[in-house]
């Protein structure tokens, strides 16, 4: 009879202590948040394909739409240490406020441009970098808000909802920015982003500054930038966890390439296909999205069998022999892209101390989206030199080599870990 008594007791703290993913959501703050990272993100993506659809017309070349491509994320490799140090010492909303403010003009600016004729491929490579500049600033900004919103209590599930609705974002905006461009054109599709821009800058003016938990700035000094290098190069797990978003980011995250190639030289359906395909793919990564909500802390063995079935799912998707097979495909493709972003970018910043979290972030941000860039010019390649279905073959078959590697090494590190005396 005792130990019936005390079950329920002991039970209760277990209970407490993990709080549902619907949780965070009581906050406030938190909602305005979710709304304005969903719309900020697919803005922003929604002008990231217009600006690689443009370039594919204005130079009909595949590997043109690469070189858009890396010219949107590599700027992150070189100011993303820089970036995460910013974020970690300043008022993360005002950071916020300013980036999108620079945001709503690039996308005034080429709505203006596109609609008057003149535009060429330089100034879109202008953009291309002007915009990649200020992601690499927003997006870790973004990452470590969610921190100040909720505080230490929800924090867990709060980074999953946050990271799901940033990758929704990221796959809805092309899905949203094909339909635009194929009724209106390229400038609709950059007037929406400034027009959303507005909208996010009004969400994140009416945070209620009272309910925030501010962070505890970081120090000033000398090496400060390099501390997230140096925090990240003594917990391998957490780095090898980078490397495997880094090595998915390069020979994954290649849509705006394939599927435009997809579209123009095996289907025949030109800009309507285009989109039709990136919105199948946000109906796939709708369901992974809530996938990783419900699942919640999926472990390291669960994230790399999700960059695994990530890098399948697109192996397969290249092999169907017809158009409604293919389709079908992309949704199980977008599943597994945000199942595995989500996973992996929660258990990042989980990982990072508070203090340092903007930059490990800004590490983690500008290795994926750089790898993204350098997968762009390789995927624009492979495509050009081999064929659509080809290239789409290579890069599924190296994300799942990526995955085994990554998943053996994260084997090893743990044997020796449970073998040494001392913790790692």
């Amino acid at each position: 009879m005792p130990s019936r008594r005390t079950r329920p007791a002991q039970a209760a703290p277990e209970r407490i202590s993990r709080p549902r993913w619907y949780h965070p959501l009581k906050h406030h703050n938190y909602r305005l948040f979710l709304a304005m990272q969903l719309a900020g993100s697919l803005g922003v993506w929604m002008q990231r394909l217009a600006q690689d659809w443009l370039v594919l017309q204005l130079t009909g070349s595949p590997a043109a739409v690469g070189a858009a491509v890396a010219l949107q994320f590599l700027p992150m490799l070189v100011v993303g240490p820089l970036a995460g140090l910013v974020v970690d010492l300043f008022p993360k909303r005002r950071i916020m406020m300013v980036c999108q403010a620079v945001i709503v003009l690039l996308g005034m600016g080429l709505a203006a441009w596109a609609a008057s004729g003149t535009l060429t491929v330089w100034v879109v490579y202008a953009s291309c970098v002007a915009l990649g500049v200020t992601a690499a600033v927003d997006q870790p900004t973004r990452q470590v808000f969610v921190n100040e919103v909720v505080g230490d209590a929800a924090l867990r599930p709060a980074i999953g909802l946050n990271n799901a609705l940033s990758q929704l974002g990221a796959m809805a905006g092309p899905a949203l920015s094909g339909v635009l461009i194929a009724q209106a054109g390229p400038a609709a599709a950059f007037a929406s982003n400034a027009v959303i821009g507005l909208v996010v800058l009004g969400l994140i003016a009416a945070v209620r500054l009272h309910e925030l938990h501010p962070s505890v700035p970081a120090e000033r000094g000398r090496g400060q930038v390099l501390a997230g290098f140096r925090y990240v190069r003594e917990r391998p797990r957490l780095l090898l966890l980078i490397l495997l978003a880094g090595l998915l980011g390069a020979f994954g995250m290649n849509g705006p390439v394939v599927l435009a190639a997809f579209a123009q030289q095996v289907w025949h359906n030109g800009v309507e296909g285009f989109g039709l395909f990136n919105t199948v793919s946000a109906v796939g990564a709708l369901a992974g999205a809530l996938l990783a909500a419900r699942l919640g802390n999926m472990g390291r063995k669960g994230i790399v069998a999700a960059a695994g079935l990530f890098g399948l799912s697109q192996l397969v998707a290249a092999l169907m022999p017809s158009l409604v097979l293919f389709v079908a495909m992309l949704v199980v493709v977008g599943m597994m892209t945000l199942l595995f972003l989500t996973s992996a970018a929660t258990a990042v910043q989980l990982e990072a101390g508070p203090a340092i979290r903007g930059r490990v972030m800004a590490l983690y941000l500008p290795l994926l989206l750089g790898g993204h860039a350098c997968g762009g010019l390789l995927a624009g390649w492979l495509t050009e030199q081999f064929g659509v279905r080809t290239g789409l073959v290579a890069t599924g078959a190296l994300g799942m080599l990526s995955a085994a590697v990554v998943g053996l090494l994260l084997w090893r590190h743990g044997r020796r870990h449970r073998q040494a005396p001392t913790p790692d």
